[in-house]
């Protein structure tokens, strides 16, 4: 089964407006759309739909219906990235990536931690490798900060909440950082079997609970809630339509870590979670991805 991409040119302008329409459009699907500039000279941007499995003329027609007439001359291109190995796939993805003092490896990679460093040892699964690097390695380096400087330290944002755990890394990593309870939720059953998994091949049990539930509707939210610190590494615009929930379950003076945000879409993220009252910190930028912590 091959992953693919459609794909057309156009200007910045087009760029902008083309972003919004699709990702309005696509965003229950959890299709990613993305813009990057590729001549700067030019000013030429392209703009991506990805999908995963084998070419399917029907999303492009959607793409095409949803553009519109303001692209009607763009040119919808294919690019095909060919059958691909997922086992070892995510076994290259799990080479150790370092954030802060975090370390997160496979068992192969055992060998290369350092005495100083934090592990978090994941294998190749379903659930892994669903985010990109650079949200979580922004994510990792965010919580450490974050639960670091805390007055009453890491001890201090009792209890998490990991929104859309899904491997389950970044609920271990707020374990690793001190005795924290962390409530771990997906939306995906087999993700928060992974995540479950993951969780007790770190000896965290005793500290995260993996639930599998839908938004906010769970009654495991408010059980285990409010939380001194909420993690959500997603897609920008369910974090903004999730930003009233977000910041119902946050006890006083809690922080928030959100990420899956791309560089452009900041201000909007900032913005939703501005109209809930609360305030930005810090943003770290990684590979066009940002990281944000408010409070």
């Amino acid at each position: 089964m091959s992953d693919h991409r459609y794909y057309f040119r156009t200007g910045e302008a087009g760029a902008r407006l083309a972003l919004d329409l699709l990702d309005s459009f696509f965003e229950d699907e959890g299709l990613p759309v993305a813009t990057m500039e590729i001549d700067e000279d030019r000013g030429l941007w392209e703009v991506s739909v990805y999908a995963a499995g084998d070419p399917d003329d029907n999303l492009k027609s959607r793409i095409r219906t949803v553009i519109g007439a303001e692209f009607a001359e763009a040119e919808i291109g294919l690019e095909v990235f060919g059958e691909t190995d997922w086992i070892a796939k995510s076994l290259e993805g799990l080479k150790p990536v370092r954030a802060g003092r975090f370390v997160v490896h496979g068992a192969h990679d055992r060998a290369t931690v350092r005495s100083h460093e934090l592990a978090i040892e994941l294998e190749a699964g379903q659930a892994f490798g669903t985010g990109h690097h650079g949200t979580t390695a922004g994510c990792l380096e965010m919580i450490e900060r974050v639960m670091r400087a805390h007055p009453g330290g890491p001890r201090g944002v009792d209890p998490v909440l990991d929104l859309g755990t899904g491997s389950g890394v970044l609920a271990i990593a707020a374990a690793r950082l001190g005795p924290v309870q962390v409530l771990a939720t997906d939306i995906d059953p087999v993700a928060t079997r992974v995540a479950r998994d993951n969780v007790r091949h770190n000896q965290a049990a005793a500290q995260i609970a993996c639930v599998t539930a839908t938004g906010f509707h769970s009654t495991a939210f408010s059980a285990a809630g409010p939380f001194g610190l909420i993690i959500a590494n997603i897609l920008a615009r369910p974090l903004m339509h999730m930003a009233p929930d977000i910041k119902r379950h946050l006890a006083p003076g809690g922080s928030v870590i959100l990420s899956g945000i791309l560089a452009n879409q900041r201000w909007q993220v900032l913005a939703a979670f501005s109209g809930q009252g609360m305030r930005h910190v810090a943003t770290l930028w990684r590979n066009g991805w940002v990281t944000i912590h408010l409070k």
